[in-house]
C-alpha cells in the first residue's frame, strides 16, 4: 500500500517525470494534487503496471483529483540545456499550471531544481511510496506514450508505438538505416561507438 501523504493535513503534490532515457521525444513530467484521505489501491509505479491497467488509472486520477497538470519539454530545448535540466523544467511548468497551489511538493528521485515559493522533498523510488507521486508517474507516463504513438504515425519505421524512443536494439538499427529525424535528441548517443548517422530524408 502505499502512503497517502507524508506530513496529514498539508496539500501535497506528487511530481514526476517520463522519458528521461529515450533517444526520442520530448520528456514529460506531471503535477498531481489528490483529495485529503483519498486512497486507491490500484496506484503503483507506473513501471509495475501494464498499459492497460495504466491507461485506466490515468482516467480515474484525472478525475479524482483535486488538480493535476502535465507538461512537457521539447527536443529542441532537451539538446540545448540537457535532459536533467529539461526534465525539472517540465515538472516547474506542470506545477505552475496547477489549479490548486500546493503546500509542499514530493519529487520523485534524487536530486530537483527547487521551485520558488513551494518547499520540496525528493524521494528514491518515491512512485513506489506515496500515492501523489505514483499518480504523477502514470498521468506522465500515458500522455508521453500517447504523444510518441501520434509520432509513429508519422515515422513508422522507428517502432515508437512499441518502444516509446527507448534505445532498443531495432531503434538504433532503424537509425542506422534511415538516419535521425527532427525528434531524436541529438545530444545523446544514437548509435553505440560513436557510429555516424546521417538525417532522415
Amino acid at each position: 500500500m502505499l502512503l497517502p501523504y507524508h506530513t496529514e493535513g498539508r496539500l501535497e503534490a506528487g511530481c514526476d517525470e517520463a522519458g528521461r532515457g529515450c533517444l526520442a521525444g520530448p520528456v514529460f513530467a506531471a503535477a498531481v494534487v489528490l483529495p485529503p484521505g483519498y486512497d486507491n489501491p490500484r496506484l503503483n509505479d507506473s513501471k509495475k503496471l501494464d498499459e492497460a491497467a495504466r491507461d485506466a488509472l490515468r482516467q480515474e486520477i484525472e478525475a479524482d483529483a483535486l488538480a493535476w497538470r502535465v507538461a512537457r519539454c521539447s527536443v529542441e530545448e532537451i539538446d540545448r540545456y540537457n535532459i536533467f535540466q529539461s526534465s525539472y523544467r517540465a515538472m516547474h511548468r506542470a506545477i505552475e499550471a496547477l489549479e490548486v497551489r500546493p503546500d509542499f511538493l514530493l519529487i520523485d528521485g534524487k536530486f530537483f531544481v527547487p521551485y520558488a515559493g513551494i518547499d520540496h522533498l525528493c524521494v528514491i523510488k518515491g512512485d513506489g511510496r506515496y500515492q501523489s507521486i505514483a499518480a504523477a508517474g502514470i498521468l506522465a507516463k500515458t500522455h508521453r506514450d500517447a504523444c510518441l504513438r501520434d509520432l509513429h504515425t508519422k515515422y513508422p519505421q522507428f517502432g515508437w508505438n512499441t518502444n516509446r524512443g527507448y534505445p532498443t536494439k531495432a531503434h538504433r538499427a532503424a537509425i542506422a538505416q534511415h538516419g535521425a529525424t527532427v525528434h531524436h535528441r541529438r545530444s545523446f548517443t544514437l548509435l553505440p561507438g560513436g557510429k555516424q548517422y546521417r538525417l532522415f530524408q
